[in-house]
């Protein structure tokens, strides 16, 4: 779902960065949903992507939803804080330092996240990793967690990827666990709200796996259960499966009418057929019970003669295999000689079954831990100084295509109030920016970047790009403005804790 924007620029002053107290957060603003709830879950959603040598991760394609933003300037209006101005430090920032550095280093805090879009496809954002009190939080927009086009509650198997290229997890897959955002978004889809912060577990990385080379499925009453079992299980991608082939499979706890649908009559020992309740166990009777029987052939006397070792009562014995019963009876002046095999009717079911090549996960321990986490900064000024990096992809306008979305890229200038009234947004903020806006959704914003420590605050996410000036080439990145209300958010969710999914 695309919508167009109405963009407008007003500068402000400047950064207050001093630590406050807390704003006041009303629990009905916070909206929270479910991505992998249990460790099963999250297993399955690290392997999918792990899975066909990490075809799904190599080929995923930028997401583009509601991405391009048409420009207009506007000398007033702007967003104003709730609260005092408050900033949450880094992860290793605890302490104020004074470093500068010309140099831009990237930060290892930024990567991908990736899920499976309404199309079914697989897509990416950017997200970043963010200072928590169990080192495992990740920010980005909102709609790179919520799904706005099918207005399901969530994307599909969303995971964060720092530092990811071309294939390549450095420092693992952090499944998802929990999604936080701000109500008016997850009801309202309102723009001002358009961020979200995501609880992942411990990271990943694959090993060596195991194969089964008999694995079968659990019985299905139908082979049209079984075949539609047998294709989602050719199309699952976070396991290899290979040779699989529907076979039967006979219920011997359920015997059924002759006739029944899924039925099949299966030759028996007469130990079989007689214990069966109800059943007489005079091997001679022309009664059965319903599902039982026996068939007849007449032989002739010479057949009739027992074979060598085969003991016989002078006029019926049992051949050595248990199931066939030969005796003879007179019938006037002539003499009968028969042979009789016995059946039952059995339930007949249907399984899966071939070899089955699994990925194994180890866990390599918890996201701030690995690559550090961002402070946040809330309720600033507008006109500060960011950086802002991400993953641009996509063409400008006029076709140019600047950015391949393969690797980090940033940005730097001072941000400047901004309107998008079609997406109900009143407060926003702009940043002069080249970057396209397929796979920058997401970038983090990062005010007081500290280039030697690769560190900074947090102070907004990329939801959109612009074309203020009409040339065809987008020159400007719009977020949400980050309030109390944001911090309210990102305060339920920095307590979360997930753990380790092996």
């Amino acid at each position: 779902m695309k919508r167009t924007l109405i963009l407008g620029g007003l500068s402000a002053g400047l950064l207050a960065s001093a630590v406050v107290a807390a704003p006041a957060q009303a629990a009905g603003d916070v909206a929270s949903d479910s991505l992998a709830n249990t460790n099963l879950a999250a297993q399955q959603v690290a392997a999918f992507w792990y899975g066909e040598a990490k075809a799904n991760l190599i080929g995923a394609t930028p997401y583009d939803v509601e991405t391009q933003v048409v420009g207009k300037h506007v000398s007033t209006g702007g967003p104003t804080a709730d609260t005092k101005p408050g900033v949450v430090p880094a992860i290793g920032d605890e302490k104020k330092t004074t470093s500068v550095s010309k140099n831009v280093n990237l930060p290892k805090t930024t990567g991908k996240v990736f899920f499976i879009g309404a199309d079914g496809q697989p897509h990416w954002c950017t997200g970043t990793s963010l200072q928590s009190a169990y080192k495992n939080l990740v920010a980005t927009a909102g709609h790179c967690v919520y799904d706005t086009t099918s207005n399901k509650a969530t994307l599909d198997k969303w995971v964060f990827i720092p530092g990811y290229y071309q294939g390549k997890t450095p420092w693992g897959i952090y499944v998802g666990k929990q999604a936080f955002t701000h109500y008016d978004f997850d009801v309202y889809e309102d723009g001002d709200r358009n961020y979200a912060f995501v609880n992942v577990y411990n990271g990943v990385l694959p090993v060596a796996g195991g194969t089964d080379v008999d694995w079968v499925s659990k019985p299905y009453p139908t082979k049209a259960l079984a075949e539609k079992a047998k294709a989602e299980l050719e199309a699952k991608k976070e396991t290899g499966y290979s040779k699989l082939e529907i076979i039967e499979y006979i219920d011997h706890w359920k015997i059924v009418p002759v006739g029944s649908p899924e039925s099949k009559k299966v030759e028996v020992s007469h130990w079989k057929f007689k214990n069966v309740p109800g059943q007489n166990d005079d091997p001679k009777t022309t009664t059965f019970v319903s599902g039982l029987g026996v068939n007849e052939t007449f032989i002739s006397q010479a057949e009739f003669r027992s074979p060598p070792g085969v003991q016989d009562d002078g006029d019926s014995y049992w051949l050595n295999d248990g199931k066939t019963f030969v005796y003879s009876y007179k019938s006037g002046p002539v003499w009968k000689y028969v042979k009789r095999t016995f059946w039952i009717n059995y339930d007949l079911d249907y399984k899966v079954k071939g070899i089955v090549l699994s990925i194994g996960l180890k866990d390599v321990g918890r996201l701030g831990d690995n690559v550090g986490g961002q402070g946040l900064a809330y309720n600033q000024k507008v006109g500060q100084s960011v950086y802002v990096f991400g993953y641009p992809s996509g063409k400008h306008p006029d076709g140019n295509h600047a950015f391949t979305g393969h690797t980090l890229k940033w940005t730097y200038g001072k941000t400047f109030a901004a309107k998008a009234s079609d997406i109900k947004a009143e407060e926003i903020i702009g940043v002069k920016s080249s970057f396209t806006g397929e796979g920058s959704l997401g970038s983090s914003w990062l005010s007081q970047y500290k280039s030697a420590r690769r560190l900074g605050y947090l102070n907004g996410v990329t939801i959109g790009v612009a074309d203020t000036d009409g040339n065809k080439r987008y020159d400007t990145s719009v977020s949400p403005y980050f309030d109390g209300e944001t911090y309210g958010v990102y305060k339920v969710a920095a307590a979360l804790w997930s753990g380790k999914i092996v």
